[in-house]
């Protein structure tokens, strides 16, 4: 069975991979193109791709009839991949859920922290040999504990950030998700906007997709309070960075804490120009053992494919 892997995975993965099927390594990190899509469909017995490949809705009209059967993405986000079309032309999707979820509200705890608390803007002063030693009112910045923090989108992700917020630093919850949720700490259901006015820390736990494209729009950053600080750690086009940037250079919003951007990986002059902003190059889930429990279940999701048993973890 011909497997291509998008981009090199941990080595124990890799190897995994290529004592069971016959493997193909794509040498590049870049994102594969629609040309690379087309001809992975057309080529490949199934296919585990990653963030931004494009897999869309013209790769699968180029390919009527694929020989690919199964992309088993490396990932819990799929926005790059059209599950319609995909459907459509006979191939099963599969993604990593569970695998994710500690590291990516980990990384939201460190983006909370670091932004609250200046850390990245005084790293930078201590490297540039600029502290003159402490002082009462040198970098204040934002308390963390007992503070009230939004969560958009409460699915696992979003439920790991809650609680790491509640039990770690006794903080209010609030959420705006599509239905409400029954979780073992208090947090209370409010429509967006409402939730984005109470909080002084918004973040943002949503799938990517159509359905959430500019979900954080102005109007949506117009309802912060203005010492809030905004943090992303879903997928970029969730937010319309433009209108991001504007809030913080007009002091509609104090700051944010970025892991994922619009356009990734350019991210534009204007926030890396600002000191209020925390930028982090998309380390979500970057930890060698969730890498490979990531690389693990994409891959007893090809073997199940690959021996007629239903996907562990179907999208």
């Amino acid at each position: 069975m011909k497997l291509l892997i998008s981009r090199r995975l941990p080595e124990t993965v890799m190897a995994a991979a290529r004592a069971r099927f016959d493997v193909t390594c794509r040498p590049t990190t870049a994102p594969m193109t629609l040309d690379e899509c087309v001809a992975a469909l057309a080529e490949q017995d199934a296919v585990i791709p990653t963030l931004a490949d494009a897999f869309t809705a013209d790769a699968f009209a180029a390919v009527p009839t694929p020989r690919c059967r199964l992309l088993a993405n490396f990932g819990v986000g799929y926005n790059h991949i059209d599950v319609a079309a995909a459907t459509a032309a006979g191939v099963a999707v599969a993604n990593t859920p569970g695998a994710v979820t500690d590291a990516t509200a980990d990384i939201a705890m460190t983006l909370i922290l670091m932004t609250a608390r200046r850390a990245g803007e005084g790293e930078r002063l201590v490297r540039a040999g600029a502290w003159d030693g402490w002082h009462p009112t040198q970098m204040l910045g934002l308390h963390v504990t007992g503070k009230t923090v939004a969560i958009i989108g409460m699915g696992r992700i979003g439920q790991a950030i809650a609680r790491r917020c509640h039990f770690g630093f006794g903080c209010r919850i609030v959420y705006a998700n599509r239905s409400e949720k029954s979780v073992d700490f208090p947090a209370t259901q409010l429509p967006l906007q409402d939730a984005l006015a109470a909080a002084d820390f918004v973040v943002i736990a949503t799938p990517g997709g159509a359905d959430t494209h500019h979900l954080i729009d102005a109007t949506a950053l117009s309802a912060m309070q203005p010492h809030a600080i905004f943090i992303n750690i879903a997928r970029g086009d969730v937010v319309d960075e433009a209108a991001l940037i504007t809030a913080l250079r007009t002091g509609v919003i104090a700051a944010a804490g970025l892991d994922v951007y619009e356009f990734e990986p350019a991210i534009p002059d204007a926030l890396v120009a600002m000191e209020n902003v925390t930028l982090l190059p998309h380390l979500g889930t970057a930890a060698l053992e969730v890498r490979e429990a990531m690389g693990r279940m994409a891959l007893d999701n090809v073997m199940a494919h690959a021996e007629g048993r239903p996907l562990p973890n179907p999208v």
